[in-house]
């Protein structure tokens, strides 16, 4: 759990590396936090549903409710998320400036085949080798 919020704790940290572990524990940590408010607004949403029986406006409420919710943990995530891969981009040997390649079509895929690429093993112009795998 330490290493899911790692990238929380150093915010806006583009210095230094992130080994591949840092990165994917991050990434878990999304995917599940993004899985809970759907699970949390699909609940609402079937209680409100048959408990309560409520017409289609309720249910219209509850899912803009939801997509605001996950809007909110976009905004929330949206910095340590670029923070992290630019220093998993600085582990490759890569320069942070390689991550504006997200927008260009196609280029998400270069983005995860550094990420999936191991760091470099010895101290690279970014800094030491990071701990752990």
């Amino acid at each position: 759990m330490q290493e899911m919020i790692l990238p929380l704790k150093r915010y806006a940290q583009f210095e230094g590396r992130a080994n591949r572990r840092e990165y994917w524990m991050f990434q878990l940590f999304l995917l599940l936090a993004a899985t809970a408010v759907g699970v949390i607004a699909l609940t609402v949403a079937l209680v409100a549903g048959l408990v309560l029986e409520a017409d289609s406006s309720w249910m219209a409420g509850i899912t803009i409710g939801a997509l605001a919710l996950v809007g909110l943990l976009w905004l929330a995530t949206i910095v340590p998320l670029v923070a992290v891969t630019v220093r998993r981009l600085h582990d490759c040997g890569q320069s942070g400036w390689l991550y504006l390649l997200a927008l260009v079509p196609g280029g998400g895929l270069v983005i995860l085949i550094f990420a999936l690429l191991p760091g470099t093993p010895q101290d690279n112009p970014y800094g030491p080798v990071p701990a752990g795998p």
